[in-house]
């Protein structure tokens, strides 16, 4: 279950990020929506995150927890924002989801 956890975390980091985004090209009230936005799905994450490592090792955790931010993030970059999906970014990404399912197969 706490795994389930940090799936859930990781995805809200996504959020966050993605709110940072959307704020950084907003004016006026919206911006204050989406900076709203980012404190909340930050509490989110970050309070799954202390959820799930009351029995998972910390180390595994936030690392996966991160990874799974980075991911994100970048897919969201990507398909969102319009940022380049050069082959290198692909590449380093895909390398960075088998470094989190090994990370995973490797930990309780």
């Amino acid at each position: 279950m706490n795994w389930v956890l940090l799936i859930i975390a990781g995805l809200f980091e996504v959020a966050f990020a993605f709110c940072l985004g959307k704020a950084k090209s907003s004016f006026g009230i919206d911006m204050y929506f989406w900076y709203a936005g980012f404190v909340v799905t930050l509490s989110i994450s970050m309070g799954l995150l202390i959820k799930a490592t009351q029995s998972l090792p910390i180390g595994t955790a936030y690392a996966v927890w991160t990874g799974i931010g980075a991911v994100g993030t970048v897919l969201v970059g990507i398909f969102v924002f319009k940022e380049p999906a050069t082959f290198l970014r692909i590449l380093f990404i895909t390398a960075l989801i088998g470094s989190i399912i090994g990370l995973k197969a490797v930990s309780n």
